[in-house]
């Protein structure tokens, strides 16, 4: 296959997923969904022919013109379009993306503030799986966006699953707007301005990074002092701010 105008596999960032029980566990957690279906970074289309039988509306996009025109001729039910990931419109209800390794966090940006999309299914490396999920404690994008969004983590992927294989293991996510956000969306921008002044602030707990007239607000909440950013939940964020 010729080069891409974009670069090679090394300059798009691309591991294509070649295991099947995550194709499989992908295409389970799509099917429980409803509606039109944007696959993001369609790759060789391992997922997109599985995305195709489920007989929905498909739009899959990739950044490599020939792999592109390639699917076209594949899979004719699927629209497959010329775009790039950080720009093609998020205006279907369902995402999947297998995303470049080295994009996954301006992505996951993009998403968590962009389009009318109500469910995402992605496979990202596993340390931003597991963190995005809580495990082990939330990152600080992870709090800022939890109020409107719930993430849970559905597996491990082995490096061996990918080609070329990446160093690190990748890890299944899913990504669901919530019908009842937990802080008003009209608050969003002080809201995450609070939360990374939480993260960033000096202390060893909650208790001592908070003002002092906040203090109070922590035991209605039911968060202890000594709890550090990183383990509250996405509904103790919301009660602090709330109260």
């Amino acid at each position: 296959m010729s080069r891409s105008i974009h670069g090679g596999r090394h300059e798009l960032g691309q591991n294509f997923l070649y295991h099947p029980p995550t194709i499989d566990r992908i295409v389970r957690l799509v099917r429980a969904t409803d509606g039109p279906i944007l696959e993001i970074g369609a790759g060789d289309g391992a997922i997109t022919r599985q995305l195709a039988a489920l007989g929905r509306d498909v739009r899959a996009v990739d950044l490599d013109e020939h792999r592109v025109r390639r699917l076209r001729r594949r899979l004719p039910s699927v629209s497959v379009v010329h775009g790039d990931a950080l720009r093609v419109p998020l205006d279907r209800p369902v995402v999947v993306g297998n995303l470049p390794f080295h994009l996954t966090t301006p992505i996951l940006r993009r998403l968590l503030t962009d389009g009318g999309w109500t469910e995402a299914v992605l496979l990202t490396q596993w340390e931003v799986a597991r963190k995005r999920a809580g495990v082990g404690g939330r990152t600080m994008l992870t709090a800022q966006s939890a109020p409107w969004f719930d993430f849970a983590l559905h597996g491990r992927v082995p490096a061996d699953g990918f080609r070329p294989k990446p160093a690190v293991d990748g890890g299944l996510l899913t990504i669901s707007r919530r019908r009842s956000p937990l802080v008003d969306p009209a608050e969003r921008g002080g809201y995450e301005q609070f939360v990374r002044t939480v993260f960033t602030g000096r202390g060893r707990g909650i208790g001592e990074i908070l003002p002092k007239p906040r203090r109070a607000t922590l035991e209605a909440a039911g968060i202890p002092p000594s709890a550090l950013p990183r383990d509250l939940t996405p509904r103790q964020w919301a009660a602090l701010w709330n109260r």
